[in-house]
């Protein structure tokens, strides 16, 4: 017995959501792959050009205190970065190069196969999957209903997205203050160690240009800000999920259409204000007060 045109409709709507489904997965690999070459990238430019440039720098410096001043003990700790750098470097490439699973081509959705690849090959490879899944999600209409069904499911990924950046933010500002504070306190200790002031005066230098290039990297990107701006918008989200799964104020009414509507409009409120306390971050000094 043949189907019916229900039956053909149904099978041809799954087909399409299975298809949507695949070219979010294609999108979400490409988004790790994109991330594991940068991360390879950084590992390799430390073990390729940080590394030589410390050596370099060792055997200038030496060069130059050669028979005033003792750089044993200096080179010694140096030598140990150097290792590490070079060990550390080659264990990183090696397993987030090879140890990892890349993404295999399937050619149906267009994705990347699986060989080295650059950044940006990789990024053009994701404009492409991206336009793929919103051509394949325009053909599949669902009613606002659904929309705002789904867009309730996705909220708690949101907020552990926001609580993860908020988190990174933290720990940047974190390792820089305490950067900033240990060289700050090694300036009056290195400036009683070493008299006469050679080479002394060469680590003073160095000291007080770690000072002001940190000082004015956290001042330019604000990252105690944006973690708390992040951390606050994702429990302000939080709150208004609770109390939508509880059915207490704002989402008292008995109709759920209601309540998701009133739900997807607070929840969007509260990320248009966290885009633009972002806004207000980037903006000059004088022009933060013209972002509302």
């Amino acid at each position: 017995m043949a189907k019916s045109d229900h039956d053909l409709g149904n099978v041809d709507l799954n087909a399409r959501i299975e298809s949507l489904i695949e070219h979010r997965r294609v999108v979400a690999s490409l988004q790790r792959q994109i991330k594991r070459t940068r991360m390879v990238s950084i590992a390799q430019g430390a073990r390729w050009v940080a590394a030589p440039l410390l050596s370099l720098s060792l055997i200038g410096i030496t060069a130059l205190t050669w028979r005033e001043y003792n750089m044993a003990p200096i080179n010694i700790f140096c030598l140990f970065i150097l290792a590490t750098l070079v060990i550390g470097g080659s264990i990183f490439v090696e397993f987030f190069d090879t140890g990892q699973p890349k993404y295999e081509d399937k050619s149906k959705v267009g994705g990347v196969a699986q060989q080295k690849h650059t950044v940006a090959e990789l990024k053009l490879s994701l404009e492409l999957a991206e336009e793929r899944r919103m051509l394949v999600a325009a053909e599949i209409a669902r009613p606002t209903f659904a929309r705002q069904y789904s867009y309730r499911d996705s909220i708690p990924r949101e907020i552990d997205r926001l609580r993860t950046e908020s988190a990174t933010y933290r720990g940047w500002h974190n390792w820089l203050q305490w950067t900033l504070i240990l060289c700050s306190a090694a300036v009056p200790a290195v400036t009683a160690l070493y008299d006469p002031p050679q080479p002394g005066k060469g680590i003073l230098i160095g000291l007080g240009a770690a000072v002001s290039i940190i000082t004015s990297v956290m001042g330019y990107y604000k990252f105690k800000e944006r973690g708390f701006n992040l951390q606050q918008t994702a429990d302000a989200i939080e709150q208004q999920v609770t109390a939508l799964e509880l059915g207490i104020y704002p989402y008292k009414d008995p109709d759920e259409k209601k309540n998701l509507t009133l739900f997807a409009e607070n929840v969007e409120a509260l990320r248009i204000e966290q885009r633009k306390r972002e806004q207000q971050l980037d903006q000059p000094h004088q022009g933060q007060q013209e972002v509302v």
